[in-house]
């Protein structure tokens, strides 16, 4: 059933029982796991623009064409799905914290320029090698800024859950429920039942209105011109605010690209494949980091590899990349639908506050973990100075009154978000502050055998829902 021929470069045993070309399946068999696929992503890449007001038809339009194009950039070996990334949202809300029409193309366009520093980075794994890289990217600098984005972020699942608390709490219980004791693929995918259970309660109760959903349209572009970051440079192009959002974004990508790269050796471990080696990160990098700046530039949200789907894989055993492309072709076809728009868009605030109270949680559960798993040594003053400053910039800027650090610069009013200066801020200081510690190469020394990747399924499966 396996096909040894699909990497031959790689050195690697197939793995028990798996199977790596689904066309020994037949075609509707392949058809069944490529739509499984596409519902593991589901409940998480729709919730983003749910949380931040951007289209979800364009979400889920450039949630697939970024993965076709990520499979193009990896030479179709890697079976990873690209859907919305969570980390960015911060980003959104310090732009458009209201989710405005009219400040949510700044905000993609500085996510656009975070997807840059993906470029930057796969030339210099591709120049220098990937050891020397990550050095300056260590956990005690990506783990204090992935806990404060979820801390930030906290105050607004609480105003949502306040709106109506018992479905709130419906919410959670379901995505804890499924999280804890499902099985298969309940498991797999509780943001996604978590979101139908209590939105079913919330029908049921008379809170929601379905309206809008029976005057959509079945078919519709998903795209609107003005809804991107294109339709920006005019002669209204605000100068200062697009500064701002590119400044204030730009350093979401360090953590980002980290979790790139927990991703690319989670799904090596669970494909008994090397990606790491062949096709290499400068180009699962590389190929990230045009889907987000395409995603970005036509009002989307920039994209990440999914665990969910890692989840999936490992629980199907059909390793091939041809089925995440069919889930990616799916993703396209619903995002031509606007009555399903129309429904995600109707979805209350005490069921966004609920999933998302859960949601911001585990994202900093998420920079714990890197500390603790890492054996962040915080007996020492470096360590504790780095995440302290990390710690209390991010979230002391981000709560005080202003919100931000306004200035002007050459006549231009710029603010820098928390994030942006606590995370620009600790990069800075790993570099300056002595180190006698041995430089962290993100376990990419032990990758360096085809057999040896790190981190294992195990590890990874914790963090499915948070992606």
């Amino acid at each position: 059933m396996s096909d040894t021929k699909a990497t031959p470069t790689m050195g690697a045993a197939d793995a028990p029982d798996a199977v790596y070309d689904a066309r020994s399946l037949g075609a509707p068999k392949m058809f069944v796991f490529g739509l499984q696929h596409m519902f593991a992503m589901f409940g998480a890449t729709i919730l983003v623009p749910t949380l931040t007001g951007l289209s979800v038809s364009a979400t889920l339009l450039f949630a697939g064409l970024g993965t076709l194009l990520f499979h193009l950039v990896s030479k179709g070996k890697v079976p990873a799905f690209l859907g919305s990334s969570f980390a960015f949202i911060a980003g959104y809300a310090a732009i458009a914290p209201n989710g405005e029409a009219d400040l949510l193309p700044y905000a993609c366009l500085g996510v656009a320029a975070a997807g840059l520093l993906y470029l930057v980075l796969s030339l210099l794994f591709k120049v220098f090698g990937a050891e020397r890289v990550m050095r300056f990217f260590p956990p005690v600098v990506t783990g204090p800024i992935v806990i404060c984005i979820g801390l930030i972020l906290a105050s607004s699942a609480i105003a949502n859950c306040s709106t109506n608390w018992p479905i709130a709490i419906v919410a959670i219980a379901i995505i804890v429920v499924c999280n804890i004791w499902g099985r298969g693929m309940i498991r797999i995918i509780p943001i996604l039942l978590g979101v139908i259970g209590s939105y079913v309660v919330a029908a049921c109760a008379g809170v929601v209105d379905f309206q809008p959903v029976a005057d959509a349209a079945w078919i519709g572009l998903p795209v609107l011109w003005d809804n991107t970051a294109l339709s920006l440079f005019g002669p209204g192009f605000d100068t200062g605010l697009a500064i701002t959002a590119v400044i204030t974004i730009m350093p979401l990508a360090f953590a980002t690209m980290i979790e790139h790269i927990g991703d690319m050796s989670a799904i090596s471990s669970t494909c008994n494949r090397n990606y790491i080696a062949e096709p290499g990160l400068h180009r699962t990098l590389l190929g990230d980091g045009l889907a987000t700046i395409i995603a970005s530039l036509f009002g989307a949200p920039a994209n990440t590899t999914y665990g969910e789907n890692t989840g999936v894989l490992a629980l199907t055993r059909v390793f091939d990349p041809r089925v995440i492309r069919l889930a990616a072709i799916f993703a396209i076809v619903f995002s031509f639908c606007p009555k399903f728009a129309a429904v995600i868009a109707c979805m209350p605030a005490c069921v966004i506050g609920g999933v998302s109270l859960v949601l911001y949680g585990m994202i900093s559960s998420v920079g714990i973990r890197n500390l603790v798993e890492n054996h962040v040594d915080f007996s020492r003053s470096r360590n504790v100075l780095v995440t302290a400053i990390i710690l209390v910039l991010s979230l002391g800027i981000a709560y005080s009154a202003a919100g931000a650090i306004v200035f002007e610069l050459g006549g231009v009013v710029i603010s820098l978000s928390g994030l942006a200066v606590g995370s620009v801020v600790g990069i800075l200081l790993n570099i300056v502050l002595p180190n006698k510690e041995p430089y962290w190469d993100g376990g990419l020394a032990a990758a360096a055998e085809a057999d040896d990747i790190p981190m294992p399924l195990e590890a990874e499966l914790e963090n499915l829902p948070i992606k």
